[in-house]
C-alpha cells in the first residue's frame, strides 16, 4: 500500500463534529476526509430537529441534565450529562457569531420548542425543521475561508494502522463506485467523526453513507465500544417507501400533532401520561406494535397546525409533496425507523479513544451521555461540546502550525461492498435487530453476518459487519429490556442501576462464534 507522510491532523467525516473541531484546531493545519462534497451525506445536515440548551432565564442547565439522564434509562453519566449542558448555551452563542440563522422572537431572543422527555421548552431551531443544514452552511462557509483547513472531497477511511496500541494512519480510497486502492495517510494526529450506523437498518433517516463504518473501522483496530445495543428508532419516519425515509420531525408532536391508526384511535393516550411525547423509546415500540398488528399508523397534524404545516415545517411538507400527501387534509403515515446510534467508540471527557492518538467525536462516539435512549436534540450538542473538547486535547498535543497541501494519486484497485450483501445485512438489522429484540432472532442475525462476513474481502463491508456484530452481541448479552433495548424474552430492566456495556471486537467475534454453534 502506498504511504503519504503529512504534518496536518487527520479527521474522518464531514458532519457537524467534523467542521467544529477543524474550526477551532486552526490555525493547526488539518485535513478532513469527506466522502461527499461538503453538506452532502452526512447526518448532521438531516437534522430537523434543533441543539438543546437551557436559554430560557425559568430553565437551567441542572433540569436539561436530569431529563438527560431520567431519558437514558439509568445508564447515563452523570459527569458528562453535567459538562454537555452546563455550557450549552455558549455554543449557541457561538454558532450565531459563526451565521447560523437561529429562529428568533420579535424581541431578539431564541424561539424554543419542547421536544419529547424534556421538561421545558429548550430546543433552538432554524426555520422550523432545517436546524441541521443551516448550521452546517454556516459552519461550510467559515472552513472554506480558513487556510488551514483542506477537505479531501470524494474520500473515505476503511482501516486505521496500529503499532503499539497507538493510531499511526490512517487507509484512505476514493468514495465512488470504483473506489480505488487504498493510500496508507499518516499524520499528526486522527480525530474520528464519521457518522454512526443507522443505514446498517433498511428502515432508516439515516444518509446511504452512514453504515458504521468508523466505529467498526476502530473496533477492527482494537479500540473498545461501549453501548453498541443501544440504538435509537425515531418514532416518526414517514412510511412512504423511500430509502432512507424521510422524518417526521417530533417538533410536530410538540406543536400538538397526534398519532392515531387506521381507526382514528388517539393510542398513545392509552399507553403514557405524556401522550405523544413520552420518551422515544416508548413511542416507537407502541408505533411499531400498531404497525405490527396492520393498524396503519399515522401521525396527523389537521388540527394542530393545519395549513401552517407548509410554512412552518418546510422539508416535512417537501416531503409530504412528493409523496402525494397533503398534511393539512390527511394524517402522515409512519413507522419507527434506525435514527441514532448511542453506542460507539468509548471515549473519556477529553474525547480520547481507548486507542492512543485517535480522538471521537459524534455519533461515532460513546461518551456516556445518551445512555440507553438519547434526549431529543442533545445529539447536535454533543456533537459540539466534544468536537471542541477534542480540538482542545489535540491541540495540546500537536505544536505544528503549517503544513503543505495534499496532492494524492489514487490508484486503480478498490472493492466495494456488493450490493447485495449490503441489502441482506440491512434486512437482517431490521427484521431480527430492531424495535423488539429477542434471543433466537439475535442469534439468527450474528450467524447471518458472520456468512456475509466470511464472503467479502471488502474493506468497507468488513467494516459494516463488525459494527453489526457488535450491536447483535450486545443486544444478546444485555438480558433485560431498558431503553431503546427491547428484549420480549427479558421485558424487564434489572434490578438496581444500569450499567454501561462495553466490548471489545473480539469478545464480540466469540459472541457470534457461539451463537453460530447453539443454531448448528
Amino acid at each position: 500500500m502506498k504511504t503519504v507522510t503529512t504534518d496536518r491532523i487527520v479527521i474522518v467525516g464531514a458532519g457537524l463534529g467534523a467542521l467544529y473541531a477543524a474550526l477551532k484546531l486552526a490555525p493547526r493545519p488539518v485535513v478532513m476526509i469527506s466522502p461527499e462534497p461538503l453538506g452532502e451525506g452526512a447526518s448532521s445536515a438531516w437534522a430537523q430537529g434543533g441543539v438543546a440548551a437551557a436559554m430560557d432565564a425559568k430553565d437551567s442547565p441542572q433540569s436539561h441534565a436530569a431529563d438527560t439522564e431520567r431519558a437514558g434509562a439509568g445508564t447515563v453519566d452523570p459527569v458528562v450529562a453535567d459538562l454537555v449542558t452546563r455550557e450549552a448555551r455558549e455554543y449557541i452563542f457561538d454558532l450565531t457569531t459563526l451565521g447560523t440563522p437561529f429562529d428568533r422572537t420579535p424581541d431578539g431572543g431564541y424561539v424554543l420548542s419542547r421536544e419529547a422527555a424534556h421538561s421545558f421548552a429548550r430546543v433552538v431551531r432554524v426555520k422550523g425543521d432545517q436546524a441541521g443544514a443551516e448550521i452546517m452552511a454556516a459552519l461550510i462557509e467559515q472552513v472554506r475561508e480558513t487556510p488551514s483547513i483542506q477537505v479531501l472531497e470524494g474520500t473515505m477511511a476503511v482501516d486505521l494502522e496500529v503499532s503499539d496500541d497507538r493510531i499511526t494512519g490512517v487507509a484512505i480510497q476514493k468514495s465512488d463506485e470504483n473506489r480505488s486502492a487504498p493510500i496508507m495517510l499518516r499524520g499528526a494526529a486522527f480525530l474520528l467523526a464519521g457518522g454512526g450506523s443507522g443505514g446498517l437498518y433498511a428502515l432508516t433517516t439515516n444518509p446511504h453513507r452512514i453504515r458504521g463504518q468508523v466505529i467498526g473501522m476502530a473496533a477492527r483496530a482494537g479500540a473498545e465500544i461501549s453501548d453498541a445495543e443501544f440504538v435509537q428508532f425515531h418514532p416518526t419516519a414517514m412510511d412512504v417507501g423511500e430509502d432512507p425515509a424521510p422524518l417526521a420531525t417530533e417538533a410536530l408532536r410538540g406543536e400538538g400533532a397526534i398519532l392515531i391508526n387506521k381507526d382514528g384511535h388517539r393510542f398513545m393516550t392509552d399507553i403514557h401520561a405524556d401522550a405523544e411525547l413520552a420518551p422515544r423509546d416508548v413511542v416507537a415500540r407502541a408505533i411499531y406494535a400498531q404497525k405490527q398488528a396492520g393498524n396503519r399508523p399515522m401521525l396527523d397534524t389537521r388540527a394542530a397546525l393545519g395549513e401552517k404545516i407548509k410554512t412552518q415545517f418546510p422539508s416535512v411538507a417537501e416531503y409530504c409533496a412528493r409523496n402525494g400527501i397533503d398534511p393539512a387534509q390527511e394524517p402522515i403515515p409512519v413507522a419507527p425507523a434506525a435514527h441514532y446510534h448511542m453506542g460507539g467508540i468509548t471515549t473519556d471527557t477529553k474525547g480520547r479513544s481507548t486507542l492512543e492518538n485517535l480522538w471521537v467525536c459524534g455519533e461515532a462516539s460513546s461518551t456516556g451521555l445518551h445512555g440507553a435512549n438519547r434526549l431529543a436534540s442533545n445529539g447536535l450538542l454533543e456533537a459540539l461540546v466534544f468536537a471542541r473538547v477534542c480540538a482542545l486535547n489535540i491541540a495540546d498535543k500537536v505544536s505544528c502550525n503549517e503544513a503543505a497541501p495534499l496532492d494524492l494519486m489514487f490508484e486503480e484497485g478498490g472493492e466495494a461492498p456488493d450490493a447485495e450483501a449490503v441489502a441482506t445485512l440491512r434486512n437482517t438489522m431490521t427484521d431480527l435487530v430492531g424495535v423488539v429484540r429477542n434471543g433466537d432472532d439475535l442469534r439468527r442475525a450474528l450467524h447471518t453476518i458472520a456468512a456475509l462476513e466470511a464472503a467479502s474481502t471488502s474493506r468497507a463491508f468488513l467494516n459494516m459487519c463488525a459494527t453489526a456484530t457488535l450491536i447483535a452481541a450486545a443486544a444478546l448479552k444485555r438480558e433485560e429490556s431498558r431503553g431503546a433495548h427491547e428484549r420480549s424474552d427479558f421485558p424487564e430492566p434489572l434490578p438496581g442501576p444500569g450499567k454501561r456495556s462495553r466490548l471489545m471486537l473480539t469478545t464480540a467475534l466469540a459472541i457470534r462464534a457461539q451463537a453460530c454453534k447453539d443454531l448448528s
